[in-house]
């Protein structure tokens, strides 16, 4: 939270949840404007209100306060609001065993937007990354006019390390360019990137209308008309568009590896002295550890392609990013380390690389 301050995040608005109410605890202190709602359905509704007035906003929460806030998600995903939303997944204890999957919402984040269009998530693997990829998801969320979810875990947001900020990068300031062009203006009207210059409601200078329903580039409501659908399909095209300005990864690659180690979040601590184990042993042994997860960038799918084993290590039992990347069909050669209600150990990816 303190690089989202750092950046200009100047609206929080949250309710306290594990394990995200350390987020919220320090936001407080730390954010200029603070509200702390009744709920997270209202805490979204803040934060699209004050984004619609050019505020710069985030909010912090888990599974079960995400599932709450997800119509107006898909509001502002609609109406083109840049937010951020950080969402620490769970390891436990909490209520119900489908809480203690660490690495278990990733594919509820794919499937998040009504329609199946992708939201862009970026993911923290290390306390670093808690840095850096935070400013990267409000600048994300202001260049391409959208809701940007910050995937991390308990592990990331509840380790206590101190660090020097000297030797940490610098976090420069986002910027917000505002629409200056003559009347009137279409809050909808894409430039040649297809976003939308953004202008706040209640400017002294032109009208603005913003609206979640299907419309047309100057806001006007449409079911079916062509221009309305051209549109909406718009909000997918901007982001593929863009997908290489908001692609991060760390691609460690061993010259004459066969085997590519796989891994996204907490587990990805793991996946590193693996990889320093087994090439202590002479092994040779590539690592991906995937930091934009949604939409999938097309250099995953290229790096893949180069190695005949593939082996995916993620806290959570059904492989998400396995599935995510390969389908329910898989590819041969492709095989998963996977572990619920707790953490996986550096010895069991080991085995898995070594195996078969």
């Amino acid at each position: 939270m303190e690089s989202l301050a750092r950046a200009g995040v100047e609206v929080f608005a949250g309710y306290p949840i594990t394990p995200a109410n350390l987020l919220y605890a320090y936001s407080c202190r730390r954010v200029p404007v603070a509200l702390s709602a009744p709920d997270e359905v209202t805490a979204l509704q803040w934060l699209c209100g004050y984004s619609a007035a050019g505020k710069l906003c985030a909010t912090a929460t888990s599974f079960p306060g995400f599932a709450l806030m997800l119509e107006s998600i898909n509001m502002a995903y609609m109406m083109e609001l840049p937010l951020v939303v950080v969402l620490a997944q769970r390891l436990g204890p909490a209520t119900g065993s489908a809480t203690c999957g660490a690495q278990g919402d990733l594919l509820l984040l794919q499937g998040a937007i009504s329609g199946g269009y992708p939201l862009p998530t970026l993911c923290a693997s290390s306390l670093e990354d808690c840095w850096n990829l935070a400013a990267e998801a409000l600048r994300t969320a202001v260049r391409l006019r959208t809701p940007v979810v910050l995937l991390t875990s308990k592990e990331m947001v509840m380790t206590l390390v101190s660090f020097d900020l000297s030797r940490l990068a610098a976090v420069a300031p986002v910027e917000r360019f505002e629409y200056a062009g003559p009347a009137p203006y279409l809050p909808y009207a894409p430039d040649q990137s297809l976003v939308p210059p953004f202008l706040p409601v209640g400017n002294a200078g032109h009208q603005v209308r913003l609206t979640a329903s299907t419309h047309d580039q100057a806001a006007n409501l449409s079911h079916a008309a062509p221009a309305a659908l051209a549109n909406t399909a718009r909000l997918q095209a901007k982001l593929l568009l863009n997908l290489s300005s908001f692609t991060f990864c760390e691609l460690d690659e061993q010259p004459g590896a066969k085997t590519l180690l796989v891994s996204w979040d907490v587990t990805s601590l793991a996946c590193r002295q693996a990889v320093a184990d087994l090439r202590a042993q002479g092994r040779k042994v590539s690592l991906l550890v995937a930091k934009t997860l949604l939409p999938v960038p097309p250099q995953y799918l290229e790096i893949l392609s180069r190695y005949p084993k593939v082996v995916v290590a993620e806290e959570n039992l059904s492989g998400q990013l396995r599935q995510l990347l390969f389908g329910a069909a898989g590819r041969a050669g492709v095989t998963g380390v996977n572990a619920i209600g707790r953490m996986i150990t550096p010895d069991e990816i080991v085995e898995a690389v070594l195996r078969g």
